[in-house]
């Protein structure tokens, strides 16, 4: 927080009373946490761009691997049928809805909180609001004291974001070790980003995977703490509040770090559509089975304790052919009918978002700079 004085000193030494008139109704309360603000925007602006990236990334996998048959597991057993392609847009899926609830979290950290000194005003009249739209903010926090209470709050707001981003990373990153581990054998990984043992000659180890895995726990440590700082503050400041930063430029640099990651491995991921379709055999068409049952007219419990009583004697499911089990399945979400359009559409106007938000803030920036025209 004391660059600012650092930088009231350096122009006083060069413009005089100029130089000593800049802190003229300001606080290092709310110049800092302006600051913290501007970086926020700048840095959300970057992690939603990198979350779109990834979800484009996904979803085309999706569309290359629609028709890459292998089993879904629930408790890690085989289930029912499922495809690279299904796995793919459930993750691009995921990351979007991340990547959208980014709008809320905006308006907190687009709101300008000049003026507001050390958190009870300052006696001058001001405008705060000429402020604001000087450095692209969408308005101003307006109760004074707010600034300082909410110190923590959306730092901690932020944070927990880029958890839940965390979260979606994590879940990919452990599907992809599983499954490309040689049990699975479902997905290969790139040589590019795979690492051997100082030991063992044969091994291909999912290196940046486990890191992403690794730092998604990390990032929840930076929130508890940011959360625990704050947790039982008076109103106000509070010197506590310097601490605030570090977990927060932490943690975001660390959410940028595994995007930018993800961006590039995803692309690179190889399917055994051999190795899957062999996987779907016994128990996994046993639901299938069922459900043929259903169409003929049997109920769907007699059909369930029949088909039951049948493998419980050691008989086998009928197998169907792959583009059967494709085509049963034209509900929309399902492997026959993944519904990438409807994706795709919230994907671009995710990115449309991005891309109106950073050229607004670009423009600033420049007249800011004198450099607009």
């Amino acid at each position: 927080e004391d660059a600012h004085s650092a930088v009231e000193t350096w122009l006083t030494r060069r413009l005089g009373a100029a130089g000593e008139r800049l802190h003229t109704g300001r606080s290092r309360n709310d110049q800092i946490a302006c600051d913290v603000r501007l970086y926020l925007k700048h840095e959300l602006l970057g992690l939603q761009r990198l979350t779109t990236e990834l979800a484009a990334a996904l979803l085309h996998f999706a569309g290359r691997h629609a028709r890459s048959l292998w089993p879904g597991y629930t408790p890690l057993r085989r289930a029912m049928p499922s495809s690279a392609g299904l796995w793919a847009a459930a993750m691009a899926e995921s990351l979007i809805d991340t990547a959208e609830s980014v709008d809320t979290l905006w308006r907190q950290v687009d709101r300008s909180p000049l003026g507001s000194g050390a958190g009870y005003g300052v006696p001058l009249p001001l405008s705060r609001e000429a402020a604001a739209r000087a450095l692209g903010f969408g308005g101003i926090e307006p109760s004074v004291a707010q600034v300082q209470n909410g110190r923590g709050k959306l730092e901690a707001g932020v944070l927990f974001w880029c958890v839940q981003l965390g979260h979606d990373l994590s879940k990919l990153s452990a599907d992809v070790i599983l499954y490309s581990g040689e049990e699975f054998g479902l997905l290969g990984l790139p040589a590019a980003f795979a690492t051997g043992s100082s030991i063992m000659p044969h091994k291909h180890n999912p290196d940046v995977f486990e890191l992403t895995r690794a730092r998604a726990a990390a990032l929840e440590g930076d929130l508890a703490g940011v959360l625990a700082l704050r947790a039982k503050l008076t109103s106000g400041y509070h010197r506590d509040f310097q601490l605030l930063k570090e977990p927060l430029i932490r943690g975001v640099r660390r959410t940028a770090e595994m995007l930018a990651m993800m961006v590039a491995v995803v692309p690179n991921l190889e399917v055994d559509r051999e190795r899957g379709l062999a996987l779907l055999e016994g128990g996994v068409m046993a639901t299938d089975r069922v459900m043929r049952m259903v169409e003929g007219g049997v109920p769907f419990r007699k059909a369930y304790g029949l088909v039951a009583a049948a493998l419980k004697r050691g008989e086998s499911v009928p197998r169907s052919t792959p583009a059967e089990m494709i085509a049963r399945r034209k509900a929309t979400g399902g492997i026959g009918n993944l519904g990438l359009a409807d994706t795709r559409r919230r994907l671009r106007s995710a990115v449309r978002w991005n891309q109106l938000e950073t050229a607004r803030y670009g423009r600033v920036l420049k007249r800011l700079a004198g450099r607009a025209r």
